[in-house]
């Protein structure tokens, strides 16, 4: 029961890491009907540089993720611009457009930073928190406090400012926001912004727990991207959830099968997505695509 309960810590902890990255898969599919294949190199670039201002500038690790964010959003906003004179003429070239980026980002990460990665200590100085012979990092607490804090400012945005239903218009019909006075432009960049963001604190948040290098970003966007797919593509309940359930089938099957997990866990996602090919949630917010 310990071992079950210690693997389901850790599974709930990386599943919060890999909700914040399938809602930032979803918020611009939502919004655009574009799958931003360059959002795994955002993950990278936001650990990258949480990690650069922690260490090197010696920032709080809360500012130095804040700084990240500041950072990877500029670069969701250079991204949709980019895109933006594609948009509802060449979806294809959309599509290899964010796949580019995401090279340019990974190759730039290369020279600023080095092939060869580093490790980032915990910024939680407190060792674990013993509850009844489970031993419960205190720093996985802190990742899934802050995953669920900005969970709830994002609900928030969307259900009760203007700019929130401005896009959830956008996402609805983006002719009709656009015939009652939305710039669905402004929107798009929005969306890229918050997905932009979301990605970096999702690299924050992973780097202690993982070595940050060039590479990382790929791991995370295609698991962060079977999650959004497992919870339903464009689904923002479906993000989280698919997230978490990623997350903890990833930890048993590290848990159980070691070095074939990564195969197990593909092969029961495959299964699920067979079985249920929209996702848990199911729900089909855009059909542009």
């Amino acid at each position: 029961m310990q071992v079950f309960l210690q693997t389901l810590i850790g599974g709930v902890t990386f599943g919060a890491v890999y909700a914040l990255v399938a809602m930032g898969f979803s918020i611009v599919y939502r919004t655009m009907g574009l799958v931003n294949f360059a959002h795994g190199s955002v993950v990278m670039i936001g650990a990258y540089a949480a990690s650069t201002f922690y260490l090197a500038t010696r920032l709080p690790f809360a500012v130095a993720i804040v700084v990240a964010i500041a950072v990877t959003a500029l670069i969701g906003l250079v991204i949709e611009r980019f895109l933006r004179p594609l948009e509802n003429k060449d979806f294809t070239l959309m599509l290899i457009g964010t796949i580019g980026f995401g090279a340019v980002l990974e190759a730039g990460a290369v020279l600023i930073w080095g092939a060869t990665g580093h490790a980032v200590p915990s910024p939680v100085a407190t060792g674990p928190i013993d509850v009844a012979g489970i031993r419960i990092p205190t720093y996985s607490l802190l990742v899934i406090a802050v995953a669920a804090a900005a969970t709830g400012l994002l609900a928030l945005f969307l259900q009760r400012t203007k700019r929130g239903a401005a896009m959830q218009a956008v996402a609805m019909d983006h002719q009709a926001a656009t015939a009652v006075g939305i710039h669905v432009g402004r929107s798009n960049a929005m969306a890229f912004a918050i997905g932009a963001g979301l990605a970096a604190l999702a690299g924050s948040l992973i780097g202690p727990m993982l070595y940050v290098n060039p590479t990382m970003g790929g791991t995370l966007g295609i698991k962060g991207f079977a999650a959004a797919m497992l919870g339903g593509f464009g689904s923002m309940p479906g993000a989280i959830v698919g997230g978490l359930a990623f997350g903890l089938l990833d930890s048993f099957a590290a848990g159980n099968f070691q070095e074939y997990s990564e195969l197990v866990t593909f092969l029961v996602f495959a299964l699920v997505v067979m079985i249920r090919p929209t996702g848990i949630f199911g729900e089909a917010t855009v059909n542009r695509a």
